[in-house]
């Protein structure tokens, strides 16, 4: 998250994206959708339209809402040339709506900028969210209407590390491991 250089306009961006990717557990295609209009910092929730064009309202962490409107209040005007997507949260360094091509290509540097050797996708943060806040002790069906999936079984997937974890606490601290 803190590879983009933010002295530079466009790292603003990518730290923004990182940020929001990170905090809301979005789909790439739910963050490159993302419109002015769906980035509300004073309620502190963004308005995500998911797969099906399903909405769902999603809360988002106090590091995502400073990078976001620092991104927009200093840098975005000077993205959004004379074609510019005035709707589009997240724009390209021609000021159009990004690719996800083009969003795989900024995260692939930065994570070699990271020294990082595992397969880093931008699904990895969706599934970080959702492992972490699983782990911190939230409810499944939670987390499951904060990713937006319809099926809990969806959801399951990511209870893999936190049954390890269990596991791992059961074999420290219960007397017949011992």
């Amino acid at each position: 998250l803190e590879q983009p250089d933010t002295l530079q306009h466009l790292g603003v961006r990518d730290r923004a994206m990182l940020e929001m990717l990170y905090a809301c557990g979005l789909r790439i295609s739910e963050l490159l959708g993302m419109k002015q209009t769906d980035f509300q910092p004073a309620s502190g929730f963004v308005r995500i339209f998911g797969k099906g064009s399903k909405e769902r309202i999603v809360p988002v962490g106090e590091k995502a809402i400073e990078w976001t409107l620092y991104y927009q209040e200093k840098v975005r005007p000077h993205l959004s040339g004379k074609e510019k997507s005035a709707d589009i949260l997240f724009l390209n360094a021609k000021g159009k709506k990004m690719s996800r091509m083009g969003f795989w290509k900024i995260l692939k540097r930065y994570v070699e900028m990271a020294g990082i050797t595992k397969d880093v996708t931008p699904h990895t943060f969706r599934h970080s969210f959702a492992t972490h806040l699983l782990e911190g002790g939230a409810d499944l069906r939670v987390v499951q209407e904060l990713l937006g999936h319809a099926d809990i079984s969806t959801t399951q997937i990511y209870t893999h590390i936190d049954r390890e974890y269990l596991k791992e606490v059961h074999r420290t601290f219960h007397p017949r491991n011992r």
